[in-house]
């Protein structure tokens, strides 16, 4: 019993096509679980089966249809299923496979995307980079609710600066989203604070950077140590500098983690 992801770019767009499709799948007792176009061109389904015998059948006969060419045939990653929910495929950076990309009009796709994750278990740590004012932190916090996760601010600038040094109870659970801001960490003098956050970073739970890069400078950690990076601009042409963020904490490159 398994799921399958099954995607395929039109060559001709005939009456009748998918008809044809969800027949076949149909006779094969193959379940259609969901469709939905993610491209101009192409289309995408969700299927399960029973028996993974018929899934071969089914991709050997598909292969041989004129009027369609198959792009992808495989068990279902999670921008498969995202995908299939918005229609559209999240951009991912061509160098870096684990930084993604979004701009504030995808904000809900943004909060699905990151709900997923939050769901897994387990050790996490991303990653998101943006301007002020984009929808970073919100985004996470939507993410945390729809995720039914209990989420801990560490540092933040949401509505005041916020630099905790210590937590209580069941703040200290790892089923926990512990946020930060990087940057106001990073000019954190407190070394209360500073254990704490090294403290969360041992804890097998899900942590989420807002600018990861400020967070890494004069720290041991460094951005490959991020399982996830994602990149939230206003537009798809915004470029994320951090001049102006440092402006707005009143930082200095004379400002370090004091060991952190």
């Amino acid at each position: 019993m398994s799921d399958w992801y099954f995607e395929y770019e039109i060559q001709v767009n005939r009456p009748g096509l998918l008809g044809d499709i969800a027949s076949l799948l149909g006779m094969l007792r193959v379940n259609i679980i969901s469709i939905n176009g993610v491209d101009e061109d192409r289309r995408g389904m969700l299927v399960h089966t029973d028996n993974d015998e018929t899934i071969e059948r089914f991709r050997t006969i598909v292969s041989t249809m004129e009027h369609i060419n198959v792009t992808k045939f495989r068990q279902p990653k999670l921008r498969d299923r995202l995908a299939i929910r918005h229609g559209h495929y999240i951009p991912r950076d061509a160098d870096e496979k684990n930084t993604f990309r979004f701009v504030r009009d995808e904000l809900g796709i943004l909060v699905d995307f990151m709900a997923e994750l939050f769901k897994k278990e387990g050790h996490k740590l991303i990653g998101i980079r943006g301007m002020p004012r984009v929808g970073k932190t919100e985004s996470i916090v939507a993410a945390s609710v729809c995720a039914n996760k209990k989420w801990i601010f560490l540092s933040s600038t949401m509505i005041k600066q916020t630099v905790r040094n210590k937590l209580a109870g069941d703040e200290f659970s790892d089923n926990n989203i512990f946020i930060l801001d990087g940057i106001v960490t990073r000019r954190s003098s407190d070394e209360r604070h500073l254990q704490l956050v090294r403290e969360m970073m041992n804890m097998p739970s899900i942590k989420v950077v807002e600018h990861p890069d400020m967070f890494v400078q004069h720290s041991d950690y460094r951005i490959e140590d991020f399982d996830y990076i994602i990149e939230l601009r206003h537009h798809p042409d915004e470029e994320i500098t951090y001049e102006i963020m440092e402006k707005n904490h009143m930082m200095s490159e004379s400002n370090s983690f004091g060991g952190f």
